[in-house]
């Protein structure tokens, strides 16, 4: 059976919604409870606010003015439960325990430090519409020409013996069968493996060079574990308008922006505080790299794929 679209958020509102009455549970004063807010639920004489249901309800993608009704009374629903759990925690004196005391600290550190790190973030501005027009200009591969791929691999194992010989039966193999079984004659280390991806989920680097070819082309990509082997067997034309792409674009920028300007921030703080490592951690620091200080903005997608990836998955 299909799950409710907003089960599947469950657990995300649960998480958010349990920092902030823990937070609020063990750390508020009277004083902060000054200003007036609208309340939507009384629990045991605790007011839920409509600010809490919609500071959480911004967190979360994918909700749209249709679906922002139900979404709210998911959150009210899971506030309740948590805001019952909390009052039982606190009665038990859980909020007295060491662990609990130090989790709870540890929330606190992390909020202040993401709240911190957003607003530098934000304070460079968002991307404009003519930055994202420049970006899918500049993308093809991704938009006006975007393809999906059906693609087969083969992954060999760095063997220098080996590779000037596999790039010679590359040359002269006519199928990808061909080149699978001259490795098993030879013993070498390998894996083969196939599937249908859209452009966005394939590295930009990469990405690139497919764009190009031609279906039943064949191209190797050197990586520092061996080569990979890749043909195109077949592409489909899947091209995505820029007003269809126009908001994944302008989030995924925003996201990047955020990025570099959390790690421009993090390094300029390091760069102007004194750090001590002691202990075993002063022993182990040397050639070490350094531990992030502080968790960042909403990153854009990863290193690994280097392009906009999850941020434009899904259009159609």
């Amino acid at each position: 059976m299909t799950a409710h679209p907003f089960q599947a958020q469950a657990l995300k509102i649960a998480g958010i919604a349990l920092t902030a009455l823990l937070l609020a549970a063990c750390g508020a004063k009277e004083d902060d409870k000054k200003a007036a807010t609208q309340a939507a639920a009384r629990v045991n004489g605790a007011e839920i606010t409509v600010h809490q249901i919609n500071q959480i309800l911004g967190r979360l993608p994918g909700i749209s003015e249709e679906t922002a009704p139900k979404a709210r009374q998911e959150i009210l629903g899971k506030l309740i439960d948590q805001q019952l759990a909390v009052e039982q925690a606190i009665e038990m004196k859980l909020d007295r325990q060491p662990e609990v005391m130090a989790a709870l600290e540890a929330a606190r550190r992390e909020v202040l430090a993401r709240v911190y790190l957003e607003q530098a973030a934000a304070a460079k501005g968002r991307p404009t519409p003519e930055e994202g027009k420049k970006y899918y200009d500049e993308h093809p591969e991704l938009f006006a020409q975007r393809r999906i791929y059906n693609l087969r691999e083969i992954t060999v194992e760095k063997n220098e013996a080996l590779m000037s010989a596999l790039r010679e039966k590359l040359a002269a193999a006519k199928s990808m069968d061909e080149v699978a079984a001259w490795l098993k004659q030879k013993e070498a280390r390998f894996s083969a493996q196939g599937g249908v991806r859209p452009a966005e989920q394939i590295p930009l680097d990469l990405l690139g060079s497919l764009h190009k070819m031609k279906d039943g082309q064949t191209t190797v990509f050197d990586t520092p574990r061996g080569i990979v082997i890749v043909q195109v067997a077949a592409t489909q034309q899947a091209p995505v308008d820029e007003k269809t792409a126009m908001p994944r674009i302008l989030q995924f920028l925003a996201n990047q922006r955020s990025k570099e300007v959390v790690d421009t921030e993090t390094k300029a703080l390091r760069d102007k505080a004194k750090i001590e490592y002691l202990g075993d951690f002063a022993a182990a620091k040397e050639g070490a790299a350094p531990v992030a200080a502080a968790p960042a903005a909403p990153p854009a997608p990863s290193a690994e794929t280097g392009n906009v990836g999850k941020a434009i998955g899904g259009l159609k």
